[in-house]
């Protein structure tokens, strides 16, 4: 099959998953382009964050017109974010394309679990809300959530929602259908820095960030109408193990297992 139509559907399947998971697209492009299209560990990193960006502003507007978007929680993480993601990708040159890769696949593990973790458990405490309810209230805890988000946009090259998204359900108290319209929205804002930083690094191969990008929005478009319609606990069941599967098979290529 010509390189243009893998990579366009590659760019389908990552678009459709962060329109289902507010992911932003890069956790599948990433292992996709070092896995199927063999290109650079450091390219692999770079190049999905243009994609990224029409990608995430699809997903965001079909999440708006359903109501499941938090404007100022996004808007906040988001800006402060912005400036975090270029030392994120500034970062990538000191430690190297295969080390920036592990740290994604264990991070992802990591966050699988813990979703899955809180997809299962009963419903929670009257105090555990009351706390969320205060963060969501806090300026403080927001830019802690997008300095974070953007520290690892910029490092991994993921666009953030794979931090977002977990982080708004646990700590902010979010339904997961809202934290994934609302990453949507942090992810749009952070994926320019890092797309601007990454070129100038020469870590976007700027025609394959084209050919995916052919896929990215209808696929979004679909995965966000999937994700409104489906059950909150099926949400986060099917946000975990696409996590989990991601990030085991990046680290068993990255070892040499596969």
């Amino acid at each position: 099959m010509d390189s243009w139509a893998v990579a366009a559907a590659i760019g389908f399947v990552a678009g459709y998953l962060s329109g289902q998971f507010g992911i932003g697209g890069g956790i599948v492009t990433t292992p996709a382009i070092r896995l199927i299209l063999g290109r650079p560990e450091l390219v692999a990193v770079g190049t999905p964050l243009p994609v990224i960006i029409p990608t995430a502003i699809a997903g965001a507007v079909s999440y708006w017109r359903r109501g499941l978007i938090d404007l100022r929680t996004g808007l906040s993480a988001g800006l402060v974010g912005s400036v975090f993601a270029v030392l994120g990708a500034r970062a990538t040159v000191l430690v190297g394309g295969s080390t920036v890769l592990v740290v994604t696949a264990g991070l992802i593990c990591w966050m699988a679990v813990d979703m899955t973790i809180l997809a299962l458990r009963g419903e929670r405490p009257q105090h555990e809300l009351d706390r969320c309810e205060e963060r969501r209230q806090s300026i403080w805890w927001l830019g802690v959530l997008g300095a974070v988000t953007g520290l690892y946009s910029g490092f991994l090259g993921l666009g953030g929602g794979f931090v977002v998204v977990p982080a708004l359900v646990r700590y902010f108290g979010f339904d997961a259908k809202r934290a994934v319209g609302t990453s949507l929205v942090v992810v749009s804002i952070l994926a320019v820095p890092g797309t601007i930083t990454h070129y100038l690094l020469g870590n976007i191969e700027v025609g394959l960030a084209l050919a995916l990008m052919v896929g990215v929005v209808p696929g979004a478009l679909l995965g966000a109408h999937v994700t409104a319609v489906a059950q909150e606990k099926t949400v986060r069941v099917g946000f975990a193990a696409m996590l989990l599967v991601v990030g085991v098979v990046l680290a068993a290529s990255e070892f040499g297992w596969l």
